[in-house]
């Protein structure tokens, strides 16, 4: 390869998105993409098939890019799925934040934090150990996520502490009673079957029930 095919094939960061990764027919492979195409295929390759799913290989194919291109940006399997976890929780944490801002009621914040955190366990089932473990990422992204999950946390504690204030939770240790909910909320990755039947919303109703049933004692 020379240089000049070397410098026509580096990656544009500002490659628009209209490119569809997961539609391009066979031909020649595109010379530039973008992080957020790259981000895209990632998080279809850990939705498809889990943690196993993923390598540079196999996201240069859904890019149709060379590996060689690819790697310019995305090195390792490692930094794949650091951009997978990087994207996953920027869109919990905006639809929490948003959902503080925009709810007053202490009850309909909590459980609609509670709906939010359920759709997205049964979203990233396949891989919940690194979305909520940072299982297997390099240490600046474990760094992130360290950073990320205690402010998610501490979102939570805050709609937690809210909602007893208003006697829509018994009074309690608020962080205690933050884990315990958040737990109950991610446990539903491991049980949930699609063939079940349950939606998400059935389930976050009934979670609900369990949150405000001292309401009718």
């Amino acid at each position: 390869m020379t240089d000049d095919t070397a410098e026509s094939t580096a990656v544009d960061p500002s490659a628009s998105r209209a490119d569809e990764p997961t539609r391009r027919g066979p031909g020649r492979p595109r010379r530039r993409i973008s992080m957020e195409d790259v981000a895209d295929v990632a998080v279809q390759l850990f939705s498809e098939g889990g943690y196993d799913a993923v390598s540079v290989e196999a996201a240069a194919e859904r890019l149709s890019v060379s590996r060689a291109t690819l790697y310019r940006t995305v090195a390792t399997k490692d930094d794949l799925l650091g951009i997978v976890l990087e994207r996953l929780t920027h869109e919990l944490s905006e639809g929490a934040a948003e959902l503080m801002d925009a709810t007053e009621d202490p009850e309909e914040a909590l459980l609609g934090l509670l709906r939010l955190q359920i759709a997205a366990a049964i979203k990233t089932r396949r891989y919940l150990a690194v979305f909520f473990g940072g299982v297997g990422l390099a240490p600046e992204a474990y760094a992130r996520w360290q950073e990320w999950s205690r402010d998610y946390e501490a979102l939570w504690t805050t709609a937690v502490t809210r909602a007893m204030k208003a006697d829509v939770l018994q009074w309690s240790d608020p962080r205690i009673t933050t884990r315990l909910l958040l737990g109950m909320a991610i446990w539903v990755s491991r049980w949930y079957r699609p063939a079940e039947g349950f939606t998400a919303e059935e389930i976050a109703e009934a979670a609900a029930q369990l949150i405000s049933s001292h309401r009718a004692t």
